[in-house]
């Protein structure tokens, strides 16, 4: 589909949702996603880029996802969040998600580890996604990781951590843990 039709039809629904469909609302990105698929595994610009790790060693590669791992980790967090739950991630969570990331891929095949890649760009708004880790070959996904914003009574926000695996259909919440925030209303992710 044309860019400018897209984006006709983006600003024509939300007009005529009084603004319920806001053009950064999930729904587009979904249906952008489904209806245009190469576009969304290969464009530089607007979608996933992905970054390919194909190194022989499995130590090289547990390091380099890990790096990768933490980058993501922080561009999601923007110069907002980041600053305020640095330590509490860094000594609390980032250890649990090194644990799981080797543990997958020690799970993997021998032959396909040399194929495992990271995503480049986290979600933004309030959406979930830190980072997938995915077989380059395939593009299917192994593991995702990714934070709620959750808020209790009485007591404010919390960042919940989890993953989901691709053994159980990415339907189980796998828990990394839980960061305080205030009880004022968090920003928005990338800001």
């Amino acid at each position: 589909m044309k860019k400018w039709f897209q984006k006709s039809i983006i600003i024509t629904v939300a007009l005529l949702t009084f603004g319920l469909i806001s053009p950064d609302h999930l729904i587009w990105e979904q249906l952008l996603d489904q209806k245009n698929p190469e576009k969304s595994l290969f464009s530089d610009t607007e979608s996933l880029r992905h970054e390919q790790v194909s190194l022989s060693k499995e130590e090289d590669l547990k390091n380099s996802i890990t790096v990768a791992a933490r980058e993501q980790a922080y561009i999601k967090f923007g110069e907002r969040i980041g600053p305020v739950i640095q330590n509490e991630f860094d000594e609390v969570i980032f250890p649990r998600i090194q644990e799981a990331i080797n543990a997958t891929i020690s799970n993997t095949g021998q032959e396909k580890v040399a194929n495992l890649a990271i995503t480049e760009q986290p979600s933004g708004e309030y959406h979930e996604k830190i980072f997938h880790v995915y077989n380059n070959e395939t593009r299917k996904d192994l593991i995702r990781f990714h934070v709620r914003t959750d808020k209790k009574p009485q007591e404010g926000y919390y960042f919940n951590f989890h993953y989901h695996l691709a053994e159980d259909n990415y339907t189980k919440h796998y828990a990394l843990g839980e960061i305080y925030w205030s009880k004022n209303t968090p920003p928005k992710w990338l800001s």
